[in-house]
């Protein structure tokens, strides 16, 4: 009658049993029954996968590139003025004309000075008095009508007719580009963003 028991089976019924540990030198493990699952040993060092060796790239870490330099990315958008607060405005041009009132003062100050000290005033007051001079008067007086008291009174008078005109101007100009704009759809503009 033929034996159909596998080699294990034949093992331990010839009394073979699992050696003791530690006696005698390492055996080679048995190989598993026939269903039995193996379980698996690393055969070797472990290598994380691809996936986790481009996590630093997939997380937006950014390697810098080596060679040619690359042309930086400009993104541009295209806005439309469809609109101006006439409040705002008012205020804007009142503050730039107050500005340029204060500038116009201050250099007519300086260029007056700047006369009086080249004696340009002396002289050309001496021509105009020669010619407009008679016998009874010495004629018109260029320096005394050209003072610096009455040249800044003047600028003065200029600058404050300046604010008062071109706060208007403006104001009146942004009611007549709401006006324009709701015909027409404003003022087109477009701005460039670099990266």
């Amino acid at each position: 009658m033929t034996d159909t028991r596998g080699p294990h089976t034949q093992q331990y019924a010839a009394g073979a049993g699992p050696a003791a540990p530690g006696a005698g030198a390492a055996q080679q493990p048995a190989s598993p029954l026939p269903g039995e699952r193996q379980p698996q040993q690393p055969a070797g060092p472990y290598h994380p996968p691809q996936a986790y060796q481009t996590a630093a790239a997939a997380a937006g870490v950014r390697r810098p590139r080596t060679g040619a330099g690359t042309t930086p990315r400009v993104r541009k958008a295209r806005l439309r003025v469809a609109k101006a607060d006439p409040w705002s405005v008012m205020k804007v041009s009142f503050l730039l004309s107050i500005a340029l009132g204060i500038c116009t003062i201050v250099a007519a100050a300086v260029l007056w000075m700047v006369m009086d000290a080249m004696g340009v005033f002396s002289t050309v007051g001496g021509t105009i008095s020669e010619a407009t001079g008679s016998n009874e008067s010495n004629g018109f007086d260029l320096q005394s009508f050209l003072s610096l008291p009455n040249v800044l009174l003047f600028t003065s008078i200029i600058a404050v007719i300046d604010v008062v005109l071109a706060t208007a101007l403006a104001t009146l100009g942004a009611f007549i580009y709401n006006l324009s704009a709701g015909f027409v759809g404003g003022v087109e503009l477009t701005l460039a963003e670099d990266e």
